[in-house]
């Protein structure tokens, strides 16, 4: 036997003169092979270190085990926190979770759906890229539904595809946070907005400026500046900011990444955080209660994003019918105060 192959059950076989079909049963434990057969059968199959083909099986038994988990990042704690709610739900049952990272990419999410749905996967979980809002393409998404897997949009969806989906609160965690700038005296708020077309960067924004609304503050274009989700993407619009004639007293940063890059512009200007510049933002990652000032933020409940999006999953294979319901969740978000917006100037009339 080839030392660099791995012992297939044919193998087996011909070492104890019997056929592949016994030495299948006798790993199986089949009741009709004889004790001492099996014993000795599954002694040597351990020994020389005989392992299943997995696909094999799969073919056998209709299903794979096997599930895809799309995500844009896995920089920030949020992402991590849904794939450990996926995790404590499926892995005790038996099932492997294939990662994949398409760094908001379109053609990688592309890639990384087709090559899923060739190994067979039971089930997708998609957390849509940017790139898939810009191009407006979603026929990868068709062929899921095509191939009926099961797709499950988490925390990031493609609205008005017929899909379950389990998502957060967006549009009320950014009113909260704009309210909350405004109790604490801001006059001008400033909103660093993600990327156009994302439901998450809308819904936020819709929050902003609702709340504005709500109180009777003026819209100003010159403080609605665009970033991306990440730390640096925050440096030059606040710079920006701050260099207008009348700069913000506040600024509602997109997620928290945005928003301590605005803090440290804001300190290099010389300004102080929150009497000057107030700063809140969004996710509640771990970092966010170490830094100084601590900040300010929305939290998300990612990891029961993660179990939601299980129990869907497991719902969808007890209930296969063409006439299944499509299920839409969305989890509250809630405001966790810290020092980044706790102004100790406000004046007797403001703050109320």
């Amino acid at each position: 036997m080839a030392a660099d192959r791995p012992v297939t059950i044919k193998d087996i076989a011909r070492k104890f003169k019997c056929s592949p079909s016994t030495v299948s049963r006798a790993l199986n434990n089949h009741p009709l092979i004889n004790e001492d057969t099996r014993r000795n059968l599954q002694e040597y199959a351990q020994k020389v270190g005989y392992q299943r083909n997995s696909v094999s099986l799969s073919l056998l038994n209709k299903r794979t085990g096997t599930l895809g988990v799309i995500v844009p990042t896995l920089n920030h704690q949020h992402e991590t926190a849904i794939i450990d709610g996926l995790q404590s739900i499926l892995q005790p049952l038996g099932y492997l979770m294939n990662i994949c990272v398409s760094n908001e990419s379109y053609l990688l999410e592309k890639e990384y759906v087709e090559k899923l749905l060739a190994n067979r996967v039971e089930g997708i979980f998609l957390s849509i890229s940017q790139e898939t809002y810009d191009s407006g393409h979603y026929e990868h998404l068709e062929s899921i539904i095509q191939r009926k897997v099961p797709l499950i949009f988490i925390d990031r969806e493609y609205e008005g595809f017929d899909a379950c989906r389990v998502t957060i609160d967006d549009y009320y965690g950014a009113f909260a946070a704009t309210e909350h700038l405004i109790k604490m005296g801001c006059q001008r708020i400033a909103h660093l907005k993600g990327p156009h077309g994302l439901a998450v960067t809308e819904q936020r924004y819709k929050g902003y400026v609702d709340c504005l609304a709500k109180y009777q503050f003026p819209l100003e274009e010159e403080l609605m500046v665009t970033t991306n989700f990440g730390v640096e993407s925050a440096i030059i619009p606040t710079q920006r900011l701050l260099d207008l004639p009348h700069p913000p007293d506040g600024i509602f940063g997109v997620n928290d990444q945005v928003a301590i890059g605005a803090m440290y512009v804001v300190r290099e200007n010389g300004l102080e955080v929150p009497n000057q510049v107030a700063i809140v933002g969004f996710d509640d990652s771990p970092i966010s209660a170490y830094i100084h000032p601590t900040l300010t933020t929305v939290k998300r409940p990612g990891k029961q994003i993660g179990t939601e999006a299980s129990r869907i999953f497991l719902s969808q294979l007890k209930d296969s019918s063409p006439n299944q319901l499509t299920e839409n969740i969305v989890l509250s978000a809630s405001l966790i105060v810290r020092e980044s917006t706790l102004r100790t100037n406000i004046s007797p009339d403001q703050g109320s």
